[in-house]
């Protein structure tokens, strides 16, 4: 069972995902843009390089003959993991699902389009007077998005006809790879947002965790809790969607599919990353029997998972950065964020570097089933606030 595992993406999603490897024995290559990032401190071996240059990333391909490879970011080279798929390399979940979801037209086309799912309208748009002829056509307010971007980046929700050329400039300086091109949508007035961690698997059904609240803002985000109140009904249509979309894209591995949740409207298809989500680190807690890193891993190899149980209810909050420094940035406050409550704990990431508002680590938190969800909330992202990212 031990695989060499070549991973494109060396954040700290990453960095969870290859300390799950190592507990199962398995050699990982971490590969990113920049030395010393987080997953590159607990991987085997490491490779820094450009993944959006083809030609280097089959080289490294060619140097270290993964059985596998698994994406964990969105800037690759993504169509020349079809030619290692050919020569017989897995890639998690697979080369179409990659393609399809690195690239929001795809995702999109396929879901509200040969899917049927439900989604906000859309249109896309190459020029600023594309994204005018758009933007009045579906309304105000509008969000807009680059087609290839994570994080939040580039998004802004546009009220008026004057933000146009700003939402403009800023999709286009968010976007990821070289794709200058930008989705703009309705706005959808939902009540709640949920990602739903969704597990297929090689040999065996398509498995759904605990739907997980979270809160966003600016597109990236700053809270999640799992399990939050959604209606059955919904929660069966999440479902539903779902597995619809990522039996679509094959392959086996963690899904986070994100969906807006309207008690008039329903249940909206939103978005969907093939791979462990930010807002699932909510799992660190405890949660599950397994956490989504250590679900991904197992859906990866092949090997069984009988069942995913809820086990406690958690939530995590973000630790962002009011600095920026090209130094390892130093944490003050910690101590204090672990002495109140024994249910919480951190994670700093080991980023080598921070920038203003850049996600540096995370406080989880959980209380047993049945207990107070909002106060187990304001405890989190009080612990959370007391870390302080310093130069």
């Amino acid at each position: 069972m031990t695989r060499k595992i070549l991973l494109l993406g060396s954040g700290e999603l990453g960095k969870e995902f290859v300390i799950a490897a190592q507990r199962l024995g398995q050699t990982v290559v971490a590969c990113d843009r920049y030395a010393g990032a987080p997953a590159m401190q607990v991987a085997d071996a490491s490779e820094v390089f450009d993944m959006l240059d083809g030609d280097a990333l089959a080289a490294v391909v060619e140097r270290h003959r993964p059985d596998i490879i698994v994406p964990e970011i969105e800037a690759i080279r993504t169509e020349r993991l079809y030619d290692f798929e050919r020569r017989g390399v897995q890639v998690v979940p697979s080369a179409r699902a990659v393609n399809f979801t690195m690239n929001r037209k795809a995702i999109r086309d396929l879901a509200a389009k040969e899917l049927g799912l439900k989604t906000a309208r859309y249109f896309y748009a190459k020029s600023l007077d594309e994204l005018k002829a758009a933007a009045a056509e579906i309304g105000y307010p509008c969000v807009v998005k680059p087609l290839m971007s994570s994080s939040g980046k580039g998004q802004s929700v546009v009220k008026g006809p004057e933000g146009l050329e700003q939402a403009w400039k800023y999709g286009c300086e968010g976007s990821r790879g070289d794709i200058r091109e930008l989705i703009v949508e309705e706005f959808i007035r939902f009540d709640s947002e949920i990602t739903l961690l969704t597990v297929t698997q090689q040999h065996g059904p398509t498995l759904f965790c605990p739907p997980i609240g979270h809160v966003q803002q600016g597109g990236d985000y700053r809270e999640s809790f799992q399990s939050p109140a959604i209606a059955p009904e919904h929660l069966a249509e999440a479902q539903r969607m779902a597995a619809a979309v990522t039996e679509a894209l094959t392959g086996a591995g963690l899904w986070g599919v994100e969906f807006f949740l309207s008690h008039e409207q329903g249940v909206y298809f939103s978005e969907l990353s093939p791979r462990p989500h930010d807002t699932g680190m909510v799992t660190l807690a405890g949660t599950q029997n397994l956490n989504e890193f250590e679900l991904h891993l197992r859906a990866v190899l092949g090997l069984p998972i009988p069942a995913i149980t809820f086990e406690r209810q958690g939530v995590s909050a973000v630790i962002l950065s009011p600095v920026a420094t090209e130094q390892a940035p130093r944490y003050e406050g910690i101590d204090a964020a672990l002495a109140e409550n024994p249910r919480t704990d951190i994670r700093i990431f080991g980023k080598p570097s921070a920038r203003v508002n850049r996600r540096m680590g995370v406080v989880v938190g959980y209380e047993p089933h049945g207990s107070d969800l909002d106060a187990l909330r304001e405890r989190v992202k009080a612990a959370a606030a007391r870390v302080k990212v310093c130069e």
